[in-house]
C-alpha cells in the first residue's frame, strides 16, 4: 500500500538521494556540464523560512516518489501564495497506477490547507505528463525556453 505524507527535509533526504539520482539520469539535460549536486544548505534555509514543502509517496516505507514545492507570496500578487514545483518524480515502476495522481492530489490538498492559492508544475518537453495534469484540472499556461550559454 502506498502512503502519502508531508515530510521534513531531514525525514526525506537520505531516502530521496537514490531516487534523485535516478531522476537526474532519466531527465536531466546538459549532463556534460551540469552535475547532480543538490544545494542541501539552501533547501534547509528554505525549510527554516517555511517555504519548502516536501510531499512523499512511500510503499511499505520505501520512498517511491516525491513532489517538492517552494510556496511563497508572489512578487506581483502579494495577497497570494504560489506553490512553485521544484521537483516531481515517481519511480518508473510505479507510474502505471495512480501513484502520481494521488501524490499531486495529496499535495494540492495540503497546500490549500496551508494557504496556497495557485500550484504550478513544470513539465519537461522530452518527458511530458501533460495528460495527467489536464485530468487533474491544470491548464497549460506558459512555456519556458532554455539556451545553453557555455
Amino acid at each position: 500500500m502506498i502512503e502519502y505524507a508531508q515530510e521534513t527535509l531531514n525525514q526525506a533526504k537520505a531516502d530521496a538521494i537514490p531516487l534523485l539520482i535516478r531522476h537526474y539520469e532519466e531527465i536531466a539535460l546538459n549532463k556534460d556540464i551540469i552535475e547532480f549536486n543538490p544545494d542541501w544548505d539552501m533547501y534547509a534555509k528554505y525549510e527554516e523560512a517555511g517555504l519548502l514543502k516536501i510531499f512523499t509517496a512511500r510503499e511499505d516505507g520505501i520512498l517511491i516518489g516525491y513532489f517538492v514545492v517552494i510556496a511563497t507570496r508572489h512578487l506581483h500578487y502579494k495577497d497570494h501564495i504560489f506553490a512553485y514545483n521544484d521537483i516531481i518524480y515517481i519511480a518508473p515502476e510505479h507510474r502505471k497506477g495512480f501513484a502520481g495522481w494521488r501524490l499531486i492530489k495529496y499535495a494540492e490538498k495540503k497546500l490549500k490547507e496551508q494557504g496556497a492559492t495557485i500550484m504550478l508544475i513544470n513539465v519537461k518537453r522530452h518527458k511530458p505528463f501533460d495528460a495527467l495534469l489536464e485530468r487533474l484540472g491544470f491548464s497549460h499556461i506558459e512555456s519556458i525556453f532554455s539556451k545553453r550559454l557555455v
